[in-house]
């Protein structure tokens, strides 16, 4: 297993960084990419909840949400979602009752949910992006590492039990500390970046990655799996990757706007 983990992240991490150093189509293609295989993990997992979600709409509307954020103007994601709202509703009534409403409402917030990894372009389409982007991963990795060890080594008080037994307290806030810690390192690399705003944008980071964690346990324990798919060798499915990422993105994305570059 842990081998399987080792090759699966030497073939994958190396992808990763160049698409954003290089930004722009490339990480776009990468993120249409992992878009199509998420909302396949999505819609199988709601299919399982006895729900009939559309792939085709999934990955419509997850696309379109890409188009959106690489035409970003100041009302995005507003247009996009009023698109992919209306494609849904409009096949509902056209293939009513094969297609219900509960089957609507499951496959959108599916395609909104996947649809958050469009924020990796939008961070990286900020100002100093790519220092942006790789802090993003760099603190959720930084938060999922040190949670995991901390846990096995001091973990006692189960976090959230219901969704996920194996987590705990001291894991959690050792997650955060590592978040905190990779703010820190980041202000120290990059002396323009202020020390306060990113020892707060570590700890809210930890906080997200943490909640995006649980909340995919949650579609899984409902679902009754526990990985997404078994795509990646060792890891699981694309989601079980991503689902930290999904939240600490667009909280790196509009804290950078509202808190650092203005």
């Amino acid at each position: 297993m842990l081998q399987q983990r080792f090759l699966s992240a030497l073939l994958g991490v190396p992808l990763i960084v160049l698409a954003v150093w290089f930004g722009g189509i490339p990480l776009l293609l990468l993120i249409g990419l992992v878009i199509v295989l998420g909302s396949k993990e999505i819609t199988g997992m709601l299919t399982r909840l006895g729900l009939k979600p559309s792939l085709g709409l999934a990955i419509a509307g997850g696309l379109i949400m890409t188009g959106g954020a690489y035409l970003y103007s100041d009302g995005y994601p507003g247009p996009t979602i009023t698109v992919i709202l209306f494609l849904h509703l409009i096949t509902t009534v056209a293939y009513y009752p094969r297609y219900s409403l509960l089957d609507s409402a499951g496959t959108m917030m599916g395609t909104l949910y996947v649809g958050l990894l469009n924020y990796f372009f939008l961070v990286r389409s900020l100002p100093d992006g790519w220092i942006w982007l790789i802090f993003t991963l760099a603190g959720t990795w930084a938060c999922d590492t040190t949670a995991y060890f901390v846990g096995k080594a001091f973990g006692r008080r189960r976090l959230a039990p219901e969704l996920s037994p194996k987590k705990t307290l001291e894991g959690a806030i050792g997650g955060i500390m590592g978040s905190v810690l990779a703010g820190y390192l980041f202000a120290l690399i990059y002396p323009f970046l202020p020390l306060s705003k990113m020892l707060l944008l570590g700890l809210l980071v930890g906080a997200a990655a943490e909640v995006g964690d649980l909340l995919e346990s949650a579609f899984k324990r409902q679902a009754g799996v526990k990985d997404s798919s078994k795509l990646i060798p060792g890891h699981g499915g694309i989601l079980d990757r991503i689902d930290s990422a999904l939240f600490s993105a667009p909280l790196v994305y509009y804290y950078v706007l509202l808190f650092v570059n203005n």
